[in-house]
């Protein structure tokens, strides 16, 4: 009895400095998605397309996708989105995400991959926005065209609610990451905001986004201006 207790007292006197470790841990989260990003978009020849992204619905920025192989091989990440607010003017508060798949091969190895996506209609929002969906099975996707304009884009790509770009080893092109799985991760959110919400519930117009994400959002707002600047017109 008296170990059940001291048990509980325990776990009660940790719980304060689990949440604060985990804040923490979003809060790098969030740095290293701002710097994927600034970095991406830094060089005009290599980057999204700005009308693309101008046009979209949603981004989602995972850094550091981990892909380790041997026979089989499996990618694990976690990142965040950040959907547009009503009118389309400004961005939302990021909800958190966990990207999952696998693929079969011979294949040995391991590396470490950024990616970038952008939700181009409403459809893909609702994708996006539910606790969990296939890329290429419940949402189209199509590997995203990279350079100064969209005027490369294919029918695939103009076509898809979903536009995918990746970066390794210095590298930024499109990929098709069809298979892949993305779901929401109540933990992380409740990380990051300190109460259990999912990303439905933090993509509304009145959720005030944390300080951590300041830095993301000059970038996005900086790289959509011409969006912002019609929306307000």
């Amino acid at each position: 009895m008296k170990s059940t207790r001291l048990t509980c007292v325990l776990a009660l006197a940790l719980a304060p400095l689990t949440l604060f470790a985990g804040h923490n841990s979003q809060v790098n989260r969030l740095d290293e998605a701002a710097s994927v990003f600034s970095e991406v978009m830094a060089t005009p020849d290599h980057a999204i397309p700005r009308d693309l992204l101008e046009k979209s619905e949603c981004i989602v920025i995972v850094p550091g996708v981990k892909k380790a192989a041997f026979i089989v091989g499996a990618k694990f990440g976690t990142g965040y989105l950040f959907c547009r607010r009503s009118g389309g003017a400004g961005w939302s508060a990021p909800g958190t995400v966990r990207m999952e798949g696998g693929s079969f091969g011979f294949q040995i190895g391991a590396s470490e991959t950024d990616v970038i996506m952008l939700v181009m209609n409403h459809s893909g929002r609702n994708h996006l926005l539910s606790s969990q969906f296939t890329l290429g099975g419940d949402a189209s996707v199509a590997a995203g065209p990279v350079g100064r304009t969209a005027s490369a884009e294919t029918d695939a790509q103009m076509s898809a609610e979903i536009l995918t770009w990746s970066r390794s080893k210095g590298l930024f092109a499109g990929i098709s990451l069809a298979g892949a799985t993305l779901r929401q991760d109540l933990g992380d959110n409740e990380a990051l905001y300190g109460k259990r919400l999912d990303n439905k519930e933090i993509v509304k117009d009145g959720m005030h986004s944390p300080r951590a994400a300041t830095r993301i959002h000059g970038l996005l707002e900086q790289y959509s201006a011409n969006r912002e600047h019609k929306a307000d017109e």
